[in-house]
């Protein structure tokens, strides 16, 4: 068995009732793991990537979990699913979704396999990502970059603001 790690996701919603749907998601993944769940406020932003008229909710959640990346990543993908996620069958990278799960971090984690990165590649140039992480994590040092979030966000090009929507 693993050693229990904290393990840091990225949740975002922008089709039906977003707020209900983080909490779900939220709700499924301490059902799931059997852990409780921290978690950001609610911050709204513009959909990134692709063009939606839905605004997309977001946050960011931890836990901590003894589970193998890889383990934890099936999981979430159980709770996206069930949650009624559909496939991507238009083929491009970003759509408009019910739940979105990304993991951002597992500890200190560093790894490069094809279906999973960690830390999350994209999580330094989404603003949606990195302001709810300053507020829950402000200390936190991110392991690939050694740098705390302020750092990061001051390094971020994305023009997208993240607004607080609730906390």
């Amino acid at each position: 068995m693993m050693k229990e790690r904290k393990v840091i996701l990225s949740l975002g919603s922008n089709l039906g009732d977003r707020k209900e749907n983080l909490s779900t998601a939220i709700r499924h993944i301490e059902n799931i793991l059997q852990t409780e769940v921290r978690s950001s406020s609610f911050y709204e932003s513009t959909s990134w990537g692709f063009e939606s008229e839905h605004p997309f909710l977001n946050n960011c959640v931890s836990l901590f979990s003894d589970l193998s990346p890889q383990d934890l990543l099936t999981s979430f993908k159980t709770v996206e699913k069930h949650m009624g996620r559909k496939k991507n069958v238009k083929k491009t990278r970003y759509v408009s979704r019910i739940i979105d799960i990304d993991i951002l971090y597992v500890g200190d984690t560093i790894l490069k396999q094809p279906e999973l990165t960690i830390p999350h590649p994209l999580l330094y140039d989404r603003k949606f990502v990195l302001i709810p992480l300053l507020e829950l994590f402000p200390d936190w040092i991110d392991p690939l970059k050694k740098q705390n979030i302020e750092a990061l966000i001051a390094t971020c090009n994305d023009q997208n603001e993240a607004i607080l929507y609730e906390k």
